[in-house]
């Protein structure tokens, strides 16, 4: 196989790798914001008159699930469980779905329990100064907290972004054709390593580019002051 022929075919798995990557993202990043509210909502709300409590409990317990227990895993239940808890017959759209629910339901824990950490790191008296300053609690939210919030979690959020780009590899498990999956067979099939050479360095790449965008986001966001 020649260069030219490897590097086409990397470069369709690539494309399969981007979309698990922008997907997720797309996904993940405002279910964890959703998932952080909930989980620090310790007083519980009102449904129709019925006061709701475990909800900050049901959120702990799914984080410590999503993060206690391997992705990997995590997408085989996913993809395997319409088949053996429902009957249905698994296709091939199957395995792009369960790669990204399984990914998105992932990340939006780890990404809540950072968007918890912000929200909890800004002390109480700005939004006691936000109430008398006549702001509602969603204008206090979106004009004083969130950006100080999105400064403070930049650095660990890019930690799990880059973390991501490299998780996308996990997809391989079920079968989903993505980059590493395309140069493993590449490998087995031609017995060079040049294919694991290849795409490790599109992998690296690929994350010094997310690096580069979150440092300058960061430094965007200098004009924010503690």
């Amino acid at each position: 196989m020649d260069v030219s022929t490897m590097m086409g075919m990397l470069g369709n798995g690539f494309v399969a790798t981007l979309q698990i990557f922008f997907l997720t993202l797309l996904g993940a990043l405002p279910l964890g914001l959703l998932i952080a509210f909930l989980r620090m909502n310790t007083k519980g709300f009102h449904l129709r008159g019925v006061k709701i409590r475990p909800i900050s409990l049901i959120t702990q317990l799914y984080i410590s699930i999503m993060r206690g227990t391997p992705l990997m895993l995590q997408l085989f239940v996913i993809y395997f469980a319409p088949y053996y808890v429902f009957g249905q017959q698994l296709t091939e759209n199957s395995r792009f779905t369960a790669t990204i629910v399984a990914f998105i339901l992932n990340y939006a824990a780890y990404f809540a329990e950072i968007y918890r950490s912000g929200i909890q790191s800004i002390p109480r008296g700005q939004y006691e100064a936000a109430q008398v300053l006549g702001y509602s609690r969603a204008q206090t939210f979106v004009r004083i907290i969130l950006p100080q919030v999105v400064k403070r979690i930049l650095p660990p959020m890019t930690n799990e972004i880059i973390t991501l780009v490299k998780d996308t590899s996990l997809a391989f498990a079920i079968g989903f054709v993505e980059m590493f999956t395309v140069a493993k067979s590449i490998v087995a099939s031609q017995r060079t390593m040049a294919a694991f050479i290849a795409a490790g360095v599109m992998y690296y790449v690929f994350n010094l580019l997310v690096a580069f965008v979150m440092n300058h986001i960061e430094k965007k966001m200098n004009y924010y002051h503690d």
